[in-house]
């Protein structure tokens, strides 16, 4: 007889499969990266080169297109497409005598994507951890090859055009940092879980709900910083016409329009910075809350949203917004962590998070821009400025989710007694036995009737009637035709060992009943 399984047991496979503790499940084998069967060397290959693959084609449509619409020559094209492919990995160039370090990061972002989806995709839960390293490396490996072709590209082209060939070690440096970035993303978005337990110490459990707040948080500066710069845009659109005048056509309008749309990303993370208090510098002029200190801006229409003149005082009531996303960071972290008054540790962990990823964010927002002078947000400034607005009002907003809010501690309780119970249920009930028995025979109710199933057929009448009859203990004589079909019954002693249930009140031991209708 199949026995229902135990829920303590189901709760363990549970955590079991959710919570792997072998990071790599299977041994190398026939089936892993070692033996580069067909379907992973495909992988391999889709991982290596689809991204890349993608990039390069749409540079080569880029340059051939912009050299066919001005009717120039082809004469530079190869250098052109090397130095585009350096400059989407932020890799500092120097064109002539002018330095460009300042590239848009909306291509970069689109590359990083690719990667990090592909990566996502091939990291299987069935992959070890040398199959995770083989895909890391893929997603390296493929894109350093097309860098080391075009450094010497671009080595062969500055004969032709004025291009000095970067520093090797840096365009290395910068392509490698880039991919095994995307490559983590990618990984750890699917198995988060195996690469923590390859720390050399036991994370804490507050560590990752900081880190998902701290990711929030951020988020939600981004959102209200692209808002609040296209409301500015708008706000200034008399200005764009004059950023158009020197396009000549409709191929330098449209060439001005995506050049916009791919600095986008830099003018926001500027945004932020503004946001939080920050300064930005543009050469040797600077904007941020409190003041503005003019200085040429290059003439893109994306930049037609700089404010010019002085900063109007009203604009220091743009620090209520770091303000509200600390206190929302600090809510979440008082309601998906342990996070107390004395010990709130994952509302420092998101603090900590907002800070190191605003900064690296600074890093590739600026740079140099030719005669502009260096342009980018102050980095220091505003990872303390993050920092400082994701802690001290996250600090408030945790103690308000303890407050206002059911605690993330009361939650544990109650899982806790949850857990307890199904622990007392299983112990009691664990034999398998009494199971068995429960399914073959009948339980005894409150009042020590029987509710067998084999007495359906009696209606609810004759049930009043026969406890009516019971409850007054009235004596039938043999001879009464009225009395009711008289019970042979059987009563046997079970020799097997007590089970481990609960007696049954009134009952020292447990007894097998065979019940048999008499034909009379």
């Amino acid at each position: 007889m199949d026995v229902p399984k135990s829920t303590a047991l189901a709760r363990i496979d549970d955590e079991v499969r959710e919570f792997p503790h072998d990071p790599d499940p299977l041994p190398p084998g026939p089936g892993g990266f070692g033996a580069l069967t067909p379907e992973r060397a495909r992988v391999l290959l889709i991982v290596a080169a689809r991204g890349s693959s993608v990039t390069i084609l749409l540079i080569f449509a880029i340059v051939f297109g912009t050299l066919l619409a001005s009717r120039s020559g082809l004469t530079g094209a190869s250098g052109a497409i090397a130095a585009s492919w350096l400059a989407v990995h932020q890799v500092p160039l120097v064109i002539g005598k002018t330095a460009l370090g300042l590239w848009p990061l909306l291509p970069t972002g689109f590359l990083l994507w690719m990667v990090a989806r592909d990566c996502a995709k091939a990291a299987e839960p069935d992959c070890g951890r040398a199959d995770l390293g083989w895909i890391a490396g893929a997603a390296v490996g493929g894109p350093l090859i097309v860098t080391a072709i075009c450094l010497a590209v671009a080595d062969d082209a500055s004969a032709v055009v004025a291009l000095r060939p970067p520093d090797t070690p840096v365009a290395f440096a910068w392509v490698i940092g880039l991919h095994a970035l995307a490559a983590a993303v990618g990984i750890g978005s699917r198995r988060w879980r195996e690469l923590l337990s390859l720390a050399p110490i036991t994370v804490p459990d507050w560590v990752i709900p900081g880190v998902l707040a701290g990711l929030r948080a951020l988020f939600r500066l981004f959102a209200i910083a692209t808002a609040l710069t296209l409301v500015s845009f708008l706000a200034h659109w008399s200005r764009i016409g004059e950023t158009y005048q020197a396009a000549g056509n409709i191929v330098g309008v449209a060439g001005l329009t995506l050049l916009s749309l791919a600095y986008l990303p830099n003018v926001v993370i500027d945004a932020v910075s503004l946001l939080l208090g920050g300064q930005v510098r543009i050469g040797d002029g600077s904007l941020s809350l409190f003041a503005i200190e003019g200085a040429p801006v290059p003439s893109l229409p994306l930049l037609a949203a700089v404010p010019a003149g002085p900063a109007p005082i009203w604009w220091m009531a743009l620090l209520i917004v770091p303000a509200a996303v600390g206190v929302l960071s600090g809510l979440d972290c008082g309601r998906h962590s342990d996070d107390r008054a004395t010990a709130p540790w994952a509302t420092l962990t998101a603090a900590g998070v907002g800070a190191v990823l605003l900064s690296l964010l600074g890093v590739f927002a600026g740079g140099d821009l030719g005669t502009f002078g260096w342009i980018g947000p102050n980095i220091l400034l505003s990872a303390a400025l993050a920092f400082i607005w994701l802690a001290v009002p996250g600090y408030v907003g945790m103690l308000a989710a303890h407050w206002f809010a059911p605690a993330a501690g009361a939650a544990a309780a109650v899982a806790e007694d949850d857990d307890y119970d199904d622990e007392y249920d299983d112990a009691d009930y664990a034999d398998d036995d009494y199971d068995a028995a429960d399914d073959e025979y009948d339980e005894y109710d409150e009042d020590a009737d029987y509710d067998s199933d084999e007495y359906d057929d009696y209606d609810e009448a004759e049930d009043a009637d026969a406890a009516e009859d019971s409850s007054d203990d009235y004596y039938f004589s043999p001879d009464d035709p009225d009395r009711p079909d008289a019970i042979d019954g059987e009563l046997v002693e079970d020799d097997s060992e007590p089970t481990t249930r609960p007696p049954v009140r009134g009952d020292d031991d447990i007894v097998d009943a065979e019940v048999v209708e008499s034909d009379n």
